[in-house]
């Protein structure tokens, strides 16, 4: 298969500058292939407006297309068009934001555009996601870290790639919280789903899938859960293509 993924943890570090971190890993990225407007899903970003939802999706448009175009790129929006599965079978390159997993993937299912998707990018279309939309690139969201605040048809999603992430993964819970740790999540999530890996994508770190390989980039190591499996520590550069069987 020639697919072509970035799969990014987090748009944002503490401080900097919306997707100022990956910026140059993006820029890298999008340069191996011809395509200059990038059809942008942006169904994750809910609370970014005071107006409506509707708005709230201009908003995040507008300020992705802001950093895309520093890139030499532009974005365009798939909230505007008027057939958003034609929308896709035409699109040179996608890419779908972070925000809420469960509305992100409520309306993939709803507007018939996750099958759409995952045909494109198999046929070899370059698709980009960061946080919830590094998610749906799994087959399913069920290690999103998000609140359910509506139900989708189902939790399947574009199984793009046959293992889980949890993205803005954290090795410990706040000081003073009591609650479960991340970790913690996890096992809960591979007691009953024992067949699957699960990548804890720590932030500024993300994965890049380029045919039949993949590699994990960024400053920080990747932590791998498995059921019945010591769990795992690698590194940047390491080979972690196995993931992939």
């Amino acid at each position: 298969m020639k697919k072509h993924l970035l799969l990014i943890s987090n748009s944002t570090n503490y401080g900097e500058e919306y997707l100022s971190w990956p910026k140059e890993y993006i820029k890298e990225y999008l340069s191996s292939f011809s395509a200059k407007k990038i059809l942008f899903v942006p169904y994750a970003g809910v609370a970014l407006s005071d107006e409506s939802i509707e708005k709230s999706y201009d908003v995040y448009a507008e300020k992705v297309n802001k950093v895309f175009n520093e890139l030499g790129y532009e974005i365009y929006s798939i909230h505007k068009e008027k057939d958003p599965v034609k929308a896709v079978e035409e699109a040179k390159a996608i890419a779908v934001g972070g925000g809420n997993t469960f509305h992100l993937v409520y309306m993939m299912h709803k507007l018939k555009i996750m099958s759409a998707i995952r045909n494109k990018v198999i046929e070899g279309t370059p698709y980009m996601g960061w946080s919830a939309g590094s998610n749906v690139a799994c087959p399913s969201l069920m290690t999103t870290n998000d609140m359910p605040i509506i139900e989708p048809e189902s939790f399947d999603c574009l199984n793009l790639i046959p293992f889980q992430i949890n993205p803005h993964y954290l090795d410990a819970n706040p000081e003073g919280h009591g609650g479960e740790t991340r970790e913690q999540r996890i096992v809960e999530f591979l007691r009953v789903n024992t067949d699957i890996y699960v990548v804890g994508l720590r932030e500024a770190t993300l994965l890049l899938y380029n045919n039949n390989s993949i590699e994990l980039k960024g400053k920080r190591p990747m932590r791998l859960f498995k059921y019945g499996e010591e769990t795992k520590e690698f590194e940047p550069g390491s080979d972690i293509d196995f993931l992939l069987r």
